[in-house]
């Protein structure tokens, strides 16, 4: 199977943190909209050890097109949700979409 990993850099304000992270983790309301798309795989949070407001978010789909997809057929409530969490956030960057070498 080939994996597509999505990989977001996000630099989350100190006093929302916790909330970020509710929001995010593999249980959170973004895995919960992504389990609706056949081609999701998971999700994990990491936070940096150095800058606890700095985090990397790692989306694995089954493949670009799965993940396009899924975006443009939930485009309304995923915009809805990422409007939802910009207030969380001072940036949020989309470092890079990564095959898996093997």
């Amino acid at each position: 199977m080939t994996v597509l990993l999505i990989l977001w850099e996000f630099r989350v304000k100190a006093d929302r943190r916790d909330e970020f992270e509710t929001i995010y983790r593999e249980d959170g309301a973004w895995a919960q909209l992504f389990r609706e798309a056949p081609g999701f795989v998971s999700t994990t949070l990491m936070r940096d050890q150095h800058d606890p407001n700095r985090y990397i978010a790692a989306d694995r789909w089954i493949s670009g097109e799965a993940f396009d997809g899924f975006r443009a057929e939930h485009a309304e409530r995923y915009d809805a949700l990422d409007e939802r969490c910009r207030r969380l956030t001072d940036r949020e960057t989309e470092i890079g979409r990564f095959d898996f070498v093997s």
